[in-house]
């Protein structure tokens, strides 16, 4: 990753709060082009740390060819691929897949990876599930060294915070049970953020389903870099459980896919948004949070538009207001 890439999805380190993500990202957006587009319209971030153009990216960062990895006799005196026999070590990226999302489970940090879910007009409008029948549990598709536990975020200060939502899965009982798995959790700041901004969020995207017949979202959390006193840049975040194993995000990510007609291949209206795992004051607009989705690809190490034509895409935010609805939520429903 390089400097200049760093620099701009770190700055804005959930230290400094949801300030300084708002600055970086609230630089004058560039004028719409004349359809076709060639690539989304996306925010520039400000000189001094300024990303080159995606086109230009394989020829200032070139690529080596990749060794072939297919099975090769031994030659020499050494044999390393001989640790096959005993397992492959990984990594492994555990399937997170049930009827209200699909994703994949980080061992390492004990948080999902990514985690997807699909909106639609017609799920938003059955109302077949109630919250109060829905209870925390770990989940024992996850190997038991690997999961993360209840145990693990009692009195850790921190929400189980839901990365596809509970009030998303309301059309059956089943799948909001299911959104209660700590494989779609991860540590999150509860007043101000988890019972506030990102509620909002959530309902900004529900929100899209009135224009777009087919919503899908896809959230996870990153873990970025902030400079030190001394200059050097650093990843630093705090880890909670007994033992300690679940690692505290820096922020979080969504990538939304809002698709006019999805039956067609029709155009889809793309907005990716990088939110500080912090307080951040209602009055922030969301268009503040929207980051060019190749940051989020370079930070998280996931593709996430690789068969999506440019000639399909738009910027979501040019096509509607990016911002969000404060409403007075329940935070006695968002605790953990």
């Amino acid at each position: 990753m390089s400097k200049a890439t760093v620099a701009a999805i770190a700055a804005a380190s959930a230290a400094t709060g949801a300030g300084l993500t708002a600055l970086f990202y609230s630089s004058p957006r560039p004028q719409p082009q004349p359809q076709p587009q060639p690539q989304p319209q996306l925010p520039q971030p400000p000189p001094q740390q300024s990303l080159p153009p995606p086109a230009a990216l394989k020829t200032l960062h070139p690529q080596p060819a990749a060794p072939s990895l297919a099975p090769k006799p031994a030659s020499g005196p050494v044999d390393p691929a001989g640790i096959y026999q005993y397992g492959f070590p990984g990594p492994v990226a555990d399937t997170l897949l049930s009827s209200p999302l699909a994703g994949a489970y980080d061992r390492r940090m004990r948080n999902p990876s990514w985690v997807a879910e699909h909106i639609t007009p017609q799920s938003l409008a059955q109302k077949n599930a109630d919250r109060k029948g829905s209870t925390f549990f770990e989940d024992t598709t996850i190997p038991p060294l690997f999961r993360a536990k209840l145990a693990d975020y009692f009195r850790s200060g921190y929400d189980r915070g839901h990365q596809v939502p509970a009030a998303d899965a309301k059309w059956s009982q089943d799948a909001m049970d299911a959104t209660f798995a700590l494989s779609n959790m991860c540590p999150q700041v509860g007043e101000g953020f988890n019972r506030d901004y990102w509620a909002h969020f959530e309902d900004f995207c529900r929100n899209l389903a009135k224009k777009y017949p087919s919503v899908r979202v896809v959230t996870g959390p990153l873990y970025l870099p902030h400079r030190d006193q001394d200059g050097k840049w650093r990843v630093s975040y705090e880890v909670i459980g007994n033992p300690p194993n679940v690692a505290v995000p820096t922020h979080f990510y969504k990538v939304i896919y809002a698709e006019e007609s999805p039956a067609t291949a029709g155009k889809v209206a793309l907005g990716a948004f990088v939110l500080p795992n912090a307080r951040i004051s209602n009055d922030k607009r969301l268009a503040e949070f929207e980051v060019p989705l190749e940051a989020i690809e370079r930070a998280s190490g996931l593709e996430f538009a690789a068969k999506l034509e440019t000639g399909r895409r738009k910027r979501l935010c040019q096509e509607i207001k990016c911002d969000i609805v404060v409403r007075e939520f329940n935070n006695a429903n968002k605790r953990s």
